[in-house]
């Protein structure tokens, strides 16, 4: 079982030196991975409603709190660690433009040293959100799988070329290319929809809290129906509150489970401060050595 620190760029560590500390003790206590969410802006007052909450909002002072730039933000801890590899959960895809979040995202795993990045990305729910960046909202996923697909062609080949209903480009080169040349796509969405998408295209699916009934059997079809192994797509999930209850993931084929360091998404935090991830690491990653 892996473990991932999610929810790593909010409160507190949204600021530098927080921010270190915190990757830093998630290396050290076993973590093998950490992970920010994104929102470019909030609107206030926005009218979408809010898929973790029964309220349909954010909540919890998050519609006005600091959320940094996944990607900048994971740039600055890159450099003051090795090995921790580098999540998005997630990133909203269909905002990006996907030549330059290609550039971004090789760029970071090439200074990184390489197999760092996690690009976990998702297509988003505040239409207010899109509409604030000049973006449509209504078609959002097909032009996801389109920038999927056109990002991995940019990851892999010397000379890229790629024709689509959204983007296009004819012979480019984009460097630096990932030391690997490839880029592990993380589909997140606890929603049927995101489940097929994950099947489809992604190197990895991670609902936001446990999967509902059937969401991981979804994934699996859509797997089997476009000709991919189903068990080659790695499984992410929540950590539960008990961590008793993680062999019995394991056993399911579950491999990370993600522990909250800030409340969001209707879950409190598991661990808050480094010193808990630390003893989180003696107590429980230890044991799954």
């Amino acid at each position: 079982m892996k473990f991932g620190l999610r929810y790593a760029s909010l409160g507190r560590y949204s600021n530098g030196p927080a921010a270190v500390e915190l990757a830093q003790a998630a290396e050290a206590a076993g973590f093998e991975s950490i992970w920010t969410v994104e929102h470019v802006v909030v609107p206030n007052r926005y009218q979408s409603r809010y898929p973790y909450s029964p309220s349909g909002r954010m909540g919890s002072g998050l519609e006005d709190y600091p959320i940094p730039d996944p990607l900048i933000w994971l740039a600055y801890v890159a450099s003051a660690t090795r090995t921790i590899k580098l999540g998005t959960a997630i990133l909203i895809l269909p905002q990006r433009n996907p030549v330059v979040t290609a550039k971004a995202v090789a760029t970071l795993d090439h200074l990184a040293g390489g197999g760092r990045v996690l690009l976990g990305i998702g297509v988003g729910w505040l239409a207010e959100e899109f509409a604030a960046l000049g973006l449509p909202f209504a078609d959002r996923g097909p032009r996801t799988d389109e920038y999927v697909a056109a990002m991995r062609v940019l990851s892999s080949q010397e000379c890229a070329t790629f024709k689509g209903r959204f983007i296009s480009f004819d012979q480019v080169f984009c460097r630096p290319l990932p030391p690997e040349r490839h880029i592990p796509i993380i589909v997140g969405g606890d929603t049927p929809a995101a489940a097929r998408r994950a099947g489809r295209l992604g190197d990895g699916y991670f609902p936001a809290r446990t999967p509902l009934p059937g969401l991981l059997d979804e994934m699996r079809r859509a797997a089997e129906t476009a000709g991919r192994d189903p068990k080659a797509i790695e499984i992410t999930v929540a950590a539960p509150a008990d961590p008793a209850e993680i062999e019995g993931l394991a056993r399911q084929g579950i491999a990370r489970v993600a522990v909250p360091v800030s409340a969001a998404a209707g879950l409190p935090a598991q661990v808050k401060t480094p010193d808990d991830v630390l003893r989180y690491g003696k107590d429980v990653i230890a044991r799954f050595r």
